[in-house]
């Protein structure tokens, strides 16, 4: 690296490239959030149940995802702040903040209670280990790397979980290259429908799987943790300067987020296609352990133990995600700071809780996700309203059509939501 800083933003084109390899990692860590247990029961569940039918959803939240954890790394690029951050100062009632931090806390404790509870369901999978201590070794396995985090800084923290994200990866797309979907069925999955109230459960579950609100949150700390606050001096040099920073940021930002979403839409859409197209009717596959047993029944023990790894690597990978986004909540809203250890010491509790009094796993699994889909427009619509206005972003400030499509992203979601809850309600 140039001792001065200014020399790497004004190299010559031909060391571009390797420079900004270097700069992609945070939306990477980000991407994460999208390979948590949650979802992986949400979409094995959904194409066992319904076979192709919800591929729409996977698909359009995919897509959804992209401009949401861009728009979220752009302002913390931008501002040097997380989102919580920003809320945090415009927020001037401390009711207010208070009220908003609970909502948020709520959605990073499902959150946490969907990964310790992937985790134990994989260690009890690949070792029979019983589910409580299961849970256990995964909130541990989840300090030490938040240990990483802490001491190393956030650059180890990125090596670490993108080789767990390769991990799952190969663990969740290894069954397709032996037992491939029908590609009909695959294009008849990508016109949108519901069958009854149970897919559109499932759809808003997939949904809050994949738009998570906590990562949302971390993305804009990640973004500031990786590449600093904005230069607060004034001269015409340092703008200039400062402004061909911040426009090489957000071209890497742009590839990190690409990438971070095709790997993930891509395992999330093969997990829900393997189900489809060997589990869909088979008794047994609403769980994780049923999924598990049919997929060694039919394709062979080495795809289920396949499968049991990548859930594994999820889990881990995912919860101390999770945890670094609950502190950053907490500390935005409510200029508060624990440390990560400590916190994910007191978040691990209710996982716990929900393990040793016996809940259904798989059951628990896909409800945490449905309660992160209701926390969505919480997030979501304050990202877009903050990065559509010139006084948060400046000359960054979203084009017109940027904001139309967070507009109408936040407008689906809220409406799927209401609509579930309409059905639920009413017993329809």
């Amino acid at each position: 690296m140039p001792k001065n800083p200014t020399a790497s933003l004004l190299t010559p084109a031909r060391t571009a490239s390797p420079r900004l390899l270097w700069l992609l990692g945070p939306a990477l860590v980000a991407g994460v959030a999208y390979l948590d247990p949650g979802n992986v029961a949400s979409n094995m569940t959904a194409g066992a149940q319904y076979g192709y039918l919800l591929v729409w959803v996977v698909v359009a939240g995919n897509v959804m995802a992209w401009l949401i954890q861009y728009l979220s790394a752009k302002l913390g690029v931008v501002t040097g702040q997380s989102l919580p951050e920003v809320l945090g100062r415009r927020l001037r009632r401390p009711w207010a903040r208070r009220a908003y931090w609970l909502q948020a806390e709520l959605v990073a404790m499902a959150t946490d209670l969907a990964e310790v509870i992937g985790g134990a369901v994989a260690l009890n999978l690949l070792f029979g280990v019983p589910l409580l201590w299961g849970g256990l070794i995964t909130g541990a396995v989840s300090m030490v790397l938040l240990a990483v985090q802490n001491r190393r800084g956030a650059r180890p923290f990125e090596f670490v979980i993108i080789g767990l994200m390769l991990v799952i990866t190969i663990g969740f797309m290894a069954g397709l290259f032996l037992a491939p979907p029908d590609p009909a069925g695959v294009v008849s999955g990508l016109v949108p429908r519901f069958e009854d109230t149970g897919s559109v459960l499932l759809a808003a579950s997939i949904l809050g799987a994949t738009i998570m609100p906590h990562a949302i949150y971390a993305h804009s700390s990640l973004a500031r943790d990786r590449f600093g606050a904005t230069s607060a001096e004034t001269t015409e040099e340092a703008a200039r300067v400062e402004t061909s920073r911040i426009r090489r940021l957000l071209t890497a930002t742009r590839w990190d987020v690409t990438i971070a979403m095709v790997i993930a839409g891509s395992v999330n859409l093969g997990i829900l296609l393997l189900a489809a197209a060997n589990l869909a009717g088979v008794a047994g596959t609403d769980s994780l352990e049923g999924a598990h047993a049919a997929l060694a029944a039919g394709l062979g023990p080495a795809v289920a133990t396949f499968f049991a790894v990548g859930l594994l690597a999820s889990g881990l990978a995912s919860t101390s995600v999770g945890a670094y986004a609950g502190a950053e909540i907490m500390h935005g809203l409510l200029h508060v700071r624990i440390p990560l250890l400590a916190r994910r010491l007191v978040t691990l509790i209710p996982a716990l809780v929900i393990l040793g009094i016996g809940v259904d796993p798989t059951l628990a699994l896909v409800l945490s996700q449905v309660v992160l889909s209701f926390g969505i427009p919480f997030a979501l619509i304050p990202l877009v309203a903050l990065t559509a206005q010139r006084r948060t972003l400046g000359v960054w400030v979203n084009r017109a059509w940027t904001t139309v499509a967070g507009i109408v992203a936040s407008v689906l979601l809220i409406a799927l939501n209401g609509a579930l809850l309409w059905l639920v309600l009413t017993g329809a």
